[in-house]
């Protein structure tokens, strides 16, 4: 992705709380980067249907596989728009009000329409950056997906064109009057913490150092 963006479309332009808009690409991949999930929107034609899955990015493409019997993906591959949204929770923030209670947040969202991956190089890159992404170094340990898991799996790419990010950060700000009130106000901050890895049962292999760095990183060193 280009540090360089053009304008913001009517779509991913930021209305209401215009100031914790992005449409920088650093900023944007840095949120990618750093999600797992994300969720994915369409229309199926008789409803609207969303579901949450893992994703990767390499360059300007978002990749996304699934199920080749899933419908949404059908959908995605046979030209339905979609909308993908994701969200890292950063923090609860409690104000003196009611109504100025909130949460300290980073999301994306992205419109487009995807495409199918059929070139064989692609779709085994695609593979590879999705684990990747999950455990970096992971995908040159495991074994690759054979024929049969290839043709049941529906590789797509979306690309990061038209997207936007909203972050909101720091303290709650509430009315000029509420600052006297006797009231706590302030942030819980979140974070996703990792527990040390647990073996599968059947494990015969010693834990490998791609998963023990992963651990580390998520465990907050």
């Amino acid at each position: 992705m280009s540090s360089e963006r053009a304008a913001p479309s009517p779509r991913t332009q930021l209305k209401r709380g215009p100031a914790r808009a992005s449409y920088d690409a650093d900023a944007i991949r840095a949120i990618l980067d750093e999600a797992l999930f994300c969720s994915i929107g369409v229309s199926l034609g008789d409803h609207p249907a969303v579901i949450p899955t893992a994703f990767a990015v390499a360059g300007d493409q978002l990749y996304l596989h699934g199920s080749t019997a899933n419908r949404i993906f059908r959908a995605m591959r046979d030209g339905a728009e979609a909308c993908i949204s994701v969200t890292l929770l950063d923090g609860l923030v409690l104000a003196r009000s009611a109504f100025h209670h909130s949460v300290n947040y980073r999301s994306v969202v992205i419109y487009g329409r995807a495409r199918e991956v059929v070139d064989a190089q692609e779709k085994q890159r695609a593979f590879d950056a999705l684990i990747e992404h999950i455990v970096p170094g992971r995908s040159a340990e495991i074994r690759r997906p054979n024929r049969e898991e290839t043709l049941r799996t529906l590789v797509l790419a979306l690309p990061i064109d038209e997207a936007s990010a909203k972050i909101r950060s720091g303290p709650p700000v509430d009315e000029e009057g509420d600052y006297a009130l006797d009231v706590w106000a302030g942030e819980i901050p979140l974070r996703t913490r990792a527990s040390a890895p647990v073996a599968d049962p059947r494990n015969n292999a010693e834990i490998p150092d791609c998963v023990r760095e992963r651990y580390r990183a998520l465990a907050g060193g």
